[in-house]
């Protein structure tokens, strides 16, 4: 079985596949560009940006099998990232009120020179939100280093009223794909 490598510096995936009964041996968050290109896709670039994670860990450690993971919210063709700040973070929340959003999760596994990769779409629609709800969560400072500046598995949970899809891809990191990733190369349910 080789070492896994979880390329992600996000308590929330390390948690997820604690959840799966899976532990990484390693902890290597991947450093590199997460600027959309002009003009691509929202499918395109969380799939590029998961990609790239795991092509620059499997750099730094060849030998291992590097699990790595993006995830974006897009209003239509829009990708709403991590908020930049509070003002920004209000802006996506406006957007996302009322209406239907999809959540992109793509999960890309690099090992033994092969990438594994799988792309997880969800429809999440939020509940019309109030001036005042919109202030509230953005005191608790919840949507710091979320993308679309919300996190489902917070306070933002009383903001959705409708989901089709998988709730860990909307958190992270889906664990009915990443858990078939892994046991195509031997890593299955293990303790630390």
């Amino acid at each position: 079985m080789p070492e896994l490598v979880l390329g992600s510096a996000s308590p929330r995936r390390l948690e997820l596949l604690r959840q799966i009964g899976i532990v990484p041996d390693r902890v290597l968050p991947a450093e590199i560009d997460e600027t959309p290109r002009r003009g691509e896709a929202p499918r395109d670039y969380v799939r590029r940006m998961a990609r790239e994670k795991a092509m620059a860990g499997a750099a730094t450690s060849p030998q291992a099998a590097l699990l790595c993971a993006d995830t974006a919210v897009v209003a239509g063709r829009r990708i709403l990232g991590k908020p930049a700040d509070a003002a920004e973070a209000r802006r996506f929340l406006e957007l996302l009120s009322g209406r239907r959003h999809r959540v992109l999760t793509s999960v890309a596994l690099a090992c033994a020179g092969r990438l594994r990769e799988r792309l997880v779409e969800t429809t999440v629609r939020f509940r019309p939100l109030t001036a005042d709800q919109i202030d509230a969560y953005l005191a608790s400072g919840e949507w710091q280093g979320k993308a679309g500046g919300y996190a489902i598995q917070g306070r933002a949970s009383a903001f959705v009223v409708w989901m089709q899809g998988s709730y860990s891809a909307v958190v992270g990191l889906p664990l009915a794909e990443t858990a078939t990733l892994l046991a195509a190369i031997g890593i299955r349910e293990r303790t630390e």
